[in-house]
């Protein structure tokens, strides 16, 4: 099922669906240890024991990812496809969304961070990322080499379609009167983006669901 409005056959996927294995997995074999090297008393444990920091996060996180494709799919016009939660081939790695809109493809990272974000600018070297005032620059890589995938599975299909990423937060403090930018990446809110999303283009409707198609195919739901 399509995203966003579209008629035609393509599995959108199921935002947070991966990392809400993760969670889960994560939780389960936490519980089975804890059940192994206390059998007797592996209920009690349980009850009164927290849930991890790591544990917490793929959780966070995939309520992050839905937040942001429901998000999406309410602003976004119908002539926007959303793919959710897509596979990389020969990797464990996955795309949070993918969005085929007039304007081109982007690659979509659902981030949920509290806390200020900022990017430091040195007067030499490259730009940092930061959240709550820790340097999360790796965050940005992983985006290039997303983008980086997706600009190579557009140039094998043979289209001339510009690739473009951002990365969307959910909790964190963005500035209001301006929008950060990273790598030549925009840092946005869900609606910020879905405006960008909805921009006019060149492809037209029927463009743009060919390519999801085709992209749908070559990064399947992970």
């Amino acid at each position: 099922m399509t995203q966003a409005g579209g008629d035609f056959d393509v599995d959108g996927g199921n935002a947070g669906a991966s990392a809400r294995r993760e969670h889960e997995r994560r939780r389960a074999n936490r519980e089975q240890r804890i059940r192994q090297k206390h059998p007797r008393l592996s209920g009690l444990i349980l009850a009164l024991q927290e849930e991890p920091q790591h544990e917490r996060a793929w959780a966070r996180g995939a309520d992050g990812e839905q937040f942001v494709a429901q998000s999406l799919t309410k602003r976004c016009a119908a002539s926007v496809v959303l793919l959710h939660d897509r596979r990389i081939p020969g990797s464990r790695a996955n795309i949070d969304h993918i969005a085929i809109t007039a304007g081109g493809v982007w690659v979509i990272d659902s981030k949920r961070y509290t806390g200020k974000v900022a990017v430091s600018k040195p007067l030499f070297g490259t730009a940092k990322l930061m959240i709550a005032g820790r340097d999360q620059t790796r965050l940005i890589d992983g985006l290039i080499k997303q983008v980086a995938l997706l600009e190579h599975a557009i140039a094998e299909l043979g289209q001339d379609v510009p690739v473009h990423g951002t990365m969307c937060f959910v909790d964190a403090d963005l500035p209001l009167l301006r929008t950060l930018t990273v790598a030549s990446f925009p840092l946005l809110y869900p609606k910020a983006l879905a405006k960008r999303l909805n921009h006019h283009g060149p492809l037209s409707a029927e463009q743009a669901r060919a390519i999801a198609a085709q992209l749908a195919q070559r990064f399947p739901p992970a």
